[in-house]
């Protein structure tokens, strides 16, 4: 593989390895809003923002923390023959089941890049009584998406390379 696309892999396999690391503190100011909700229902009435906060904060979680899970292998897969095949031949099927989820993500992206400029042009909120502006969540989804994506353009190139029989580390 070219010199370039090994540095881009390394970039990108290190990029979301910091994210996703940091993406998964996030659990826990998710447990410390609806740990604050709970406390205030029993002794005062609860907050209108904590839910929908909370809902938010878990949405940096699973969005930003996609392309750590894809880096790492752990995301949901069926396995029942894959996991008898030889490393080539994973990496062949790989290769052309990530180019259906290259697709998916620029899908995604583009419907994220068009809700996020909406939600921007028009100041768009939340139904809720909170009524908190969308266009925040909607710019850390599409950064999601873009991390995801490319990181699986990286797994793309690490799979080629697998196939022909070469390593990307």
């Amino acid at each position: 593989m070219p010199n370039a696309i090994r540095r881009y892999v390394r970039f990108i396999d290190r990029t979301n390895e910091i994210v996703g690391l940091i993406m998964m503190y996030m659990i826990f100011l998710m447990i410390g809003i609806l740990l604050y909700s709970s406390i205030m229902k029993t002794v005062a009435i609860p907050p209108l923002w904590t839910l929908e906060m909370a809902q938010f904060v878990m949405v940096t979680y699973y969005m930003v923390g996609g392309g750590w899970a894809l880096k790492n292998d752990a995301h949901v897969r069926m396995d029942l023959i894959y996991a008898n095949w030889q490393p080539r031949t994973k990496a062949l099927i790989d290769t052309v089941t990530v180019l259906f989820l290259i697709f998916y993500l620029c899908l995604l992206l583009y419907g994220g890049f068009s809700s996020t400029s909406y939600a921007l042009k028009y100041g768009e909120t939340s139904y809720s009584a909170w009524s908190p502006y969308m266009a925040p969540v909607k710019i850390i989804m599409c950064f999601g998406i873009a991390l995801t994506l490319l990181q699986a353009v990286a797994q793309l190139f690490k799979d080629i390379a697998i196939a022909r029989g070469e390593e990307i580390s």
